[in-house]
């Protein structure tokens, strides 16, 4: 029974998604009453189901939601049941896997991945290749990138000492994640900072994708360096000019799908006066759909995505148990004084903004390495953040806001990108925390220069 159920989550989740984005264009009181009425048992099973680090993390939340209501002396049926303020992060991630299928169909990593093994003296020239490849697969294919790419890797390095292939294999691909995912509009962190300081993307994008080439710059000087000394025994000499040339064409079209993609969600968003992340979450599906028709490939799309969907939504439980319990304890947050106890560390240092940016940026790394997730630790951040919106330019502190959680994707030992890697190399994800550590500081210090130009 209980592996049936599991099976069919799927079914729950589409009907609650449905029917809020159908509140969301109605704007219709019942439908919302509706939806948070079923909040609470696809709460309670997706939380039966979840793994013990979100229910745990899911827990504290709920407990210490209620804990900062009770304190606050308020009646009890003025709890906060504000279960549906973080609904449409879940509508976007139920939407993701469809344009991950029309990248897939397209058979880009093909041609892409051959990249790799294209003259190729030692370890310092796979490096740039590797962190380019994959980064170029990551802005479609997301964490699925990062399994294919780590198993490219994990074949072509076979002659090499299983200690130096872990570290290039770590830092390459999870390097490259991080560096693609902080611009790209797929990555549900830029969504929330996108919508939660009303600042458009677009205004972003520049800043994002300047600090993610200067890291790029400084992390493949570093790292050719620490690795040119390696021999690489690979092949594919035969085939350079040819695979050079397929590659390139392969990177413009990918390029420009993604500039098509940004400007139906500008336009979307505009249109229908729409968050960024609901104006993605439209065009995700109708977008992959005609791509898939220029590729003349729409009933594989259709079968493949269908298939891609439904194993992704049937494991939503991890995500619905932290964002309905998020939801929860933001709400009980802004109506106790107990924000403004956690703001008091940030307050103290108005003055010094380059500290406040700091504290954003080891906010992070503090709570990644106990297991909480960057989206939780953003929410939090949110609502302390909040105020000083009006002090600072709020586009200063989304920098900061993307940046740190992106940079601390790359070594908590928790989070999914490190816990993959952990698996696919069989290393401990705290050794890969300590591999990565340096890049995180590195990136999040950029990010703070950045930010503080802003401010």
């Amino acid at each position: 029974m209980k592996q049936w159920l599991s099976d069919r989550l799927f079914i729950l989740y589409s009907i609650v998604l449905a029917l809020y984005l159908f509140h969301v264009f109605l704007d219709n009181s019942y439908l919302e009453w509706t939806v948070e009425i079923l909040a609470v048992p696809t709460l309670l099973i997706s939380f039966y189901y979840a793994t013990r680090l979100f229910q745990v993390l899911g827990g504290l939340f709920l407990a210490a939601g209620s804990l900062m209501f009770l304190s606050a002396d308020t009646p009890v049926h003025a709890f906060p049941l504000d279960l549906i303020s973080n609904m449409n992060l879940l509508v976007f991630l139920s939407m993701l896997p469809w344009i991950n299928s029309a990248a897939y169909i397209g058979r880009y990593e093909k041609s892409i991945k051959r990249l790799m093994k294209v003259n190729v003296r030692h370890l310092g020239d796979l490096y740039p290749k590797s962190i380019v490849t994959s980064g170029t697969l990551m802005t479609f294919l997301n964490l699925s990138a990062v399994n294919l790419s780590q198993g490219i890797l994990i074949d072509s390095l076979k002659t090499v000492k299983k200690r130096i292939r872990d570290r290039f294999i770590t830092r390459s691909t999870i390097h490259a994640y991080a560096l693609t995912m902080i611009w790209s509009p797929m990555e549900i962190m830029v969504g929330i900072v996108v919508d939660a300081t009303g600042v458009s993307y677009l205004s972003y994008l520049p800043w994002l994708l300047l600090v993610s080439f200067t890291v790029l710059i400084i992390d493949l000087y570093l790292e050719k360096r620490s690795f040119r000394s390696i021999p690489y025994k690979g092949q594919g000499m035969a085939h350079r000019h040819k695979v050079k040339k397929e590659i390139y064409l392969k990177m413009v079209k990918l390029l420009m799908v993604l500039g098509l993609f940004l400007v139906m969600v500008m336009i979307t968003s505009h249109w229908f006066q729409l968050s960024f992340i609901l104006a993605v979450t439209l065009v995700i599906f109708p977008f992959s759909f005609v791509w898939s028709l220029f590729m003349k490939k729409a009933f594989l799309f259709l079968r493949v995505g269908y298939k891609t969907w439904r194993q992704k939504t049937n494991h939503l439980q991890n995500f619905v148990v932290l964002f309905v319990s998020l939801s929860i304890f933001s709400s009980c947050l802004n109506q106790t004084e107990a924000l403004t106890w956690i703001q008091y560390p940030f307050i103290i240092f108005q003055e010094y903004p380059v500290i406040i940016l700091g504290l954003i940026l080891f906010t992070y790394i503090g709570l990644g390495l106990f297991g909480v997730h960057p989206i939780a630790t953003v929410g939090v951040l949110l609502e302390i953040l909040r105020p000083f919106f009006e002090v600072f330019n709020p586009m200063g502190i989304g920098v900061m806001l993307i940046v740190g959680a992106l940079a601390t994707a790359s070594s908590g030992p928790y989070g999914v990108v490190v816990t993959m890697t952990s698996i696919n190399t069989r290393q401990n994800p705290y050794a890969i925390t300590i591999t990565n550590l340096p890049f995180t500081l590195i990136f999040g210090s950029i990010g703070i220069a950045a930010a503080y130009l802003l401010l």
